[in-house]
């Protein structure tokens, strides 16, 4: 059997809010989080509660000639949110730590990766991708709370 390799992609982006602010706004699953989604995510649903932890959200994904759905789970920790796919080892990390008068904030997804020639592509070139759409929903978001 080949090894499965964990691939990650991240970005960070300085936001002119609190992090108590940003955490509050990332929390809010129903009418916040839609707002900061890039053409990349569709059919994008909460399926169960809408805030914080114990909210479980859907949608399905497309970029580089690659489609796929999620239904994430998500868990709180100090200054995070985790939300776990409950369909594949795909995780996604918010975090958010006080920079200035501010807060940076990092978005970072990984996932076991498939092996041989294909997953060294995957580990190669999902990352690109994924860091820039990750970039775009960063810039959304800073826009969206200064506003």
């Amino acid at each position: 059997m080949a090894c499965m390799a964990q691939v990650m992609a991240r970005a960070s982006n300085q936001v002119t809010a609190t992090p108590e602010r940003v955490l509050d706004f990332l929390r809010d699953y129903r009418e916040s989080r839609p707002r900061i989604l890039t053409d990349h995510y569709s059919a994008y649903r909460v399926e169960q509660g809408g805030r914080g932890a114990g909210t479980v959200i859907g949608y399905h994904f497309a970029a580089g000639g690659r489609e796929r759905d999620y239904r994430l789970r998500v868990e709180e920790s100090p200054g995070a949110l985790v939300e776990r796919d409950e369909l594949s080892s795909f995780v996604s990390r918010w975090t958010v730590s006080p920079s200035g008068t501010g807060a940076e904030v990092t978005l970072e997804g990984s996932w076991r990766g498939a092996g041989g020639v294909g997953g060294i592509f995957e580990r190669l070139f999902a990352p690109l991708g994924l860091r820039r759409i990750y970039g775009e929903v960063l810039s959304k978001l800073a826009a969206s709370i200064a506003s």
